[in-house]
């Protein structure tokens, strides 16, 4: 159901609300903020809110600074956590440019380019995510430490400490924002923990995402902890992942299910999982985006790092989960929650229509463990890699005209730009472990 922007009006009014935030993500995927007072909000409904672009990592230089941004009503939210009296209250935005055309380097946009395509091809994407965070303790000052006094593991039912209490108050104000949260538990790791929600279409999921990011942070700061969305915190334990489960609709029907199908999927969900595998190297660019995303995606923690896929087991790039029916869905089970979920969505999208328009043939399901493979087997297999590290990805990134189509032009290069000098700047670096190894011994 479409919202209207007399309805956010009328709501906003209503429910005391006294300050907006209009937000949307810098390219990558960092939230931003133009907070104003509900006088200002039908102003801003209209599109008519300007803001300086040029102070916003990676969208345009200082002598084309005027950008505008255009709420979508349909995000309206209040904070549940903030006083009823006095109010506040989101909306995602679209930024555009000042001759009313969408802005290249607006993630949001990009998405929903990727989206229009889907349906010129008649297909609808839906999306559930798995996201894993750590819940850390901060020092006397505040900082973030990378302590935890939590020693539980998968599922365990722990005694009831600061890292219970805020995950059990983030789902609760979560259900107040709208989410229908599916599971909440403990992760593999000491500190590690996992909030999943209801699949959505691929923009409202986006959103979600990136609030999602927003409101774990905000409520464990409010029980004195520090969360995390960092891929890969602690040396030796399992890293944090965003698993993302998707599904194709056409005409009001899972189109990737079919009973007559080998293991009941349709031709086309063959072609998706061809197209994302073919495409995998490039995109993880963009789905694992860190220097520290590379240190997840090693063989022993779970995490995939190999391209193959399987309806059985968790050790290749792809899963196929056991459901079928309207559930049917593929896992992709590499990216990490640091990415920006609007163009990790608009790759993983645009490499699955990829596949579908092709009419690619994914290689024969890997049902194996392949971290016990060794390499000469794996190769025997037609099993490659991801990317080892950043600087790889990148290079991958640019020889894949497909996903960089999709990123399009400015966001393309302004990404790399940054990301190579992120990873120069890791480079030269001199770390603590190469002290420890070097420095006695030379």
């Amino acid at each position: 159901m479409t919202v209207t922007n007399d309805e956010v009006l009328k709501e906003a009014y209503e429910k005391g609300v006294k300050f907006i935030r209009l937000q949307f993500t810098d390219i990558f995927g960092v939230l931003k903020n133009i907070a104003i007072p509900i006088e200002q909000l039908e102003k801003a409904l209209n599109g008519e809110m300007m803001f300086d672009g040029s102070s916003i990592e990676g969208f345009v230089r200082i002598e084309e600074s005027d950008m505008y941004l255009k709420p979508d009503p349909n995000t309206f939210v209040i904070f549940p956590w903030r006083p009823a009296e006095g109010g506040v209250a989101r909306l995602m935005c679209d930024v555009y440019n000042p001759d009313g055309t969408p802005f290249d380097g607006c993630p949001r946009n990009t998405l929903k380019k990727v989206i229009r395509e889907a349906g010129e091809l008649g297909y609808k994407l839906f999306i559930g995510p798995e996201l894993e965070f750590f819940l850390f303790h901060v020092d006397s000052e505040g900082r973030p430490t990378t302590i935890t006094h939590d020693k539980a593991g998968y599922f365990d039912l722990t005694p009831v400490d600061l890292g219970e209490n805020a995950r059990r108050d983030m789902v609760l104000n979560l259900e107040q924002m709208g989410f229908e949260i599916e599971a909440s538990h403990h992760e593999v790791a000491p500190g590690q923990h996992e909030i999943d929600f209801k699949y959505s279409d691929a923009l409202e999921m986006a959103d979600k995402m990136v609030t999602f990011r927003f409101v774990v942070r905000t409520i464990a700061q409010r029980h004195g902890l520090h969360a995390t969305f960092m891929p890969k915190p602690i040396f030796g334990i399992n890293g944090s992942g965003m698993h993302v489960n998707q599904s194709l609709f056409k005409d009001g029907k899972n189109a990737f299910y079919d009973p007559e199908g080998p293991m009941g999927l349709s031709q086309v969900a063959y072609q998706y999982i061809a197209g994302l595998m073919a495409h995998a190297r490039s995109f993880t660019a963009v789905t694992n985006p860190t220097v520290n995303s590379y240190k997840r995606l090693v063989p022993g923690y779970e995490a995939p790092c190999y391209i193959a896929w399987s309806g059985r087991n968790r050790s290749p790039l792809i899963r196929i989960p056991a459901k079928r029916g309207p559930s049917t869905r593929i896992e992709l089970r590499s990216p990490d929650p640091s990415c920006n979920p609007y163009l990790a969505l608009a790759v993983q999208l645009k490499a699955g229509l990829d596949g579908i328009k092709k009419k690619m043939t994914p290689p024969p399901a890997v049902d194996l463990n392949i971290f016990a493979m060794d390499d000469i087997q794996r190769k025997e297999l037609g099993i490659d890699s991801l990317p080892g590290d950043l600087n790889e990805a990148l290079q991958e990134l640019g020889k894949d005209d497909v996903i960089r189509e999709a990123l399009g032009d400015h966001i393309y290069h302004r990404f790399v730009e940054a990301k190579i000098k992120e990873y120069d700047s890791f480079r030269i670096a001199v770390h603590k472990w190469e002290i420890e190894r070097y420095l006695e011994t030379y």
